[in-house]
């Protein structure tokens, strides 16, 4: 099972310079970045927007002008923003100056959990590939077109050698890992939280049991209904409000973390992190809430 993403196999890495740079040394790098070689309809095909500029075209060939497509972030890496890219030129390790023709947007390169990376597209004709990966979108019952594309590269050479995957299947293995680890994050903390309530039901249980001769004598000189529930619950309460304020800044210290195994977790996300805490703050006033009310019903 790999974590890699469709298509992790056709690219490589490379540093690549600013225009002006005359020393091409690994200090005076201005990024080191992802590398793939594509044909045109590639970014249609993968579902890439193009932002600007214009795509591969067959016209890309060793005869032509050495050009490439950009994302995003190689044009804030390289060009200082995005808007500075288009027409501009950069140099590879060997020299080769190459111009920027098109931006499209940011993607996942490596993993699904990755931050964005500078990325380059050149056409297949100007950098071939000795590996190949061959993208096919269609509306078609993916088993029918498997046994159409098997088909025609049969009749095109019988000796080919190639396997054929689905873009689900491959998104499937290389989310594995992040499914599993919230699934066992979400057990685990569903295990928590039931502890967490049997403790503190327990111990609200305990304290009003310790402290049903001192209600009593309240309720007896006249305390109010209230007041009596505010003295019983009160302790409690400042406990679950202290416990929630250090559970939050435990939480932050470890979404980080957390950002790292499961996809698309950010590591500040309010709403998630509100959620956290009023679910937890509601359980643990259930908690202590039930025994204690119970207790203070049968003195009053």
């Amino acid at each position: 099972m790999s974590d890699r993403l469709p298509p992790a196999a056709d690219w490589n890495e490379d540093l690549v310079f600013k225009d002006s740079t005359a020393e091409r040394k690994i200090s005076n790098a201005a990024a080191e970045t992802v590398m793939y070689s594509i044909s045109p309809g590639y970014f249609r095909a993968a579902g890439t927007a193009l932002l600007s500029g214009r795509t591969i075209s067959w016209h890309d060939d060793q005869n032509a002008p050495r050009v490439a497509v950009v994302n995003r972030e190689f044009a804030r890496k390289v060009f200082g923003s995005e808007s500075a890219a288009l027409g501009r030129y950069f140099k590879r390790m060997d020299g080769t100056r190459i111009q920027v023709v098109g931006l499209v947007e940011d993607g996942k390169h490596k993993t699904v959990t990755e931050d964005p990376e500078p990325a380059l597209f050149f056409p297949i004709l100007q950098a071939p590939s000795s590996a190949t990966w061959l993208i096919v979108r269609s509306s078609r019952d993916p088993q029918e077109l498997t046994v159409a594309v098997e088909s025609t590269l049969r009749s095109l050479d019988a000796g080919l050698v190639f396997s054929i995957r689905t873009w689900n299947r491959q998104l499937d293995s290389a989310l594995f890992a992040s499914r599993m680890a919230t699934i066992s994050l979400g057990v685990l903390g569903g295990l928590g939280a039931m502890l967490a309530v049997t403790g503190i039901f327990g111990m609200a249980a305990y304290s009003v049991s310790k402290r049903m001769r001192e209600l009593g004598i309240r309720v007896a000189l006249g305390a109010q209904r209230k007041e009596v529930l505010r003295a019983a619950l009160g302790r409690a309460f400042r406990l679950l409000a202290f416990g929630s304020a250090a559970g939050l800044v435990l939480g932050l210290a470890a979404t980080r973390i957390l950002s790292f195994i499961v996809y698309q977790a950010t590591p500040r996300d309010p709403l998630v992190l509100a959620g956290v805490v009023l679910a937890m703050a509601l359980l643990g006033l259930v908690a202590t809430w039930i025994p204690r009310s119970g207790r203070c019903r049968s003195i009053l």
